[in-house]
């Protein structure tokens, strides 16, 4: 199943930017690995913003939980992160299904 992820990275004021980005380096390094693996179909960071959008491919909504309870960034940092996790249906699934739909 795919499932579309939306990252969100906030940061407490106190905490030196040099120490996010040493754990966004492990995050980042992990997320690759995801993604040569077939895990993670693509991942974008956006422009600007401390957001990071990922297209994944699991079997379950429970692996994907434990996934992403295991992400360096959740494991670290995680009371500053929101993910909202979006299920993706294949557009050509639901292209046949609305052609269906008509007769």
């Amino acid at each position: 199943m795919l499932y579309h992820l939306d990252f969100h990275v906030e940061y407490p004021a106190s905490m030196p930017q040099k120490d996010l980005f040493s754990i966004w380096a492990r995050e980042a390094d992990a997320a690759l690995g995801a993604k040569q693996a077939g895990v993670v179909v693509d991942l974008w960071k956006c422009v600007g913003a401390r957001r990071v959008i990922a297209v994944v491919n699991v079997d379950s909504l429970d692996t994907l939980d434990q996934i992403l309870l295991d992400l360096p960034i959740m494991k670290e940092h995680g009371q500053h992160v929101q993910i909202d996790v979006t299920p993706l249906r294949r557009y050509e699934d639901f292209a046949a299904d609305v052609k269906k739909r008509l007769g």
